[in-house]
């Protein structure tokens, strides 16, 4: 090959030796970290303080955490929070189909039930159901005292309350669901049936889940006003000793420890069943 031909042939520019490139510097988040520091201060300070507290008397707290009482009490409230939670879903269901329903009378009956119960406040239904004897003293040619004690007031009250809003959480999982899915289905010539339950319901879940378990905790937390009507819940038990004791705080910390307790496992659930129904989605994780 000849000199000129040599010179012709293109050459690779020159690559920058890496000393020859520009120096990256890490962004410095000054402000992030001070913030951070002084947060974990203050924490420090309150979680001190609690610790190192005398009137908290955590050797009291210890004593009665698992004590017959307070254990009483704790399975109370998981019962009725249970019971309410679905006796509220399966009427919120149905409100939630008359709200979609073609049917205007039946669109009026859910929209004007959702309107009701969301407007009035949980404690006056429930004072409402417990003299309810007042308005209605014989029902079936039965006392109204005796056919509704505490317990069954507590569970007609927190069911209509929560079928409310359950009727919203299961009509806008519904909606969300594209109309293309159910057309689709319906051209593949899918029952009605089956449509909901293999296109409709799973899609639908995804949106449902996260705020039916935000009302599930709500409404463990919830069960805790049902105390006013002396339903003995785990806050009536723990109130029932500390009246008898004069221990007020410690009692009050066993009740806030054991409904931590509770909502933190409802909450690892809710994520493990968030994550079920994300599957194949980018939320899945």
């Amino acid at each position: 090959m000849s000199s000129d031909t040599l010179a012709k042939v293109p050459t690779a520019p020159d690559i920058p030796e890496p000393a020859d490139l520009p120096r990256i510097v890490p962004q410095r988040r000054y402000g992030q970290w001070t913030a951070a520091v002084v947060v974990l201060v203050l924490l420090g300070f309150a979680v001190n303080s609690v610790l190192r507290n005398r009137a908290f008397q955590w050797d009291v707290v210890a004593d009665y955490f698992t004590s017959a009482a307070i254990l009483r009490g704790l399975w109370l409230t998981l019962w009725l929070t249970a019971v309410v939670m679905v006796l509220g879903f399966a009427l919120g269901t149905l409100l939630a189909g008359f709200r979609l329903s073609a049917n205007p009378v039946l669109r009026a009956v859910g929209w004007g039930y959702v309107w009701l119960f969301r407007s009035i406040p949980i404690l006056v239904q429930l004072l409402l159901w417990f003299n309810i004897g007042a308005l209605y003293p014989h029902v079936f040619g039965v006392r109204t005292v005796n056919l509704l004690t505490p317990v069954a007031v507590a569970i007609v009250g927190l069911t209509l309350h929560e079928a409310a809003f359950a009727a919203e959480v299961v009509r806008a999982g519904i909606l969300s669901v594209d109309r293309g899915q159910i057309e689709a289905a319906q051209a593949l010539g899918l029952s009605r049936s089956r449509r909901w339950w293999r296109i409709v319901l799973p899609q639908a879940m995804r949106a449902i889940v996260p705020p039916a378990g935000n009302m599930l905790v709500g409404t463990l937390k919830g069960t805790s006003i049902v105390s006013v009507i002396a339903v003995n819940d785990l806050l009536f038990s723990a109130q029932l000793v500390y009246h008898r004791t004069y221990q007020v705080i410690p009692l009050l910390m066993v009740a806030t420890l054991w409904y931590a307790v509770v909502t933190s496992v409802l909450g690892l659930g809710q994520h493990y069943i968030e994550k079920y129904y994300a599957r194949g989605t980018e939320n899945a994780r």
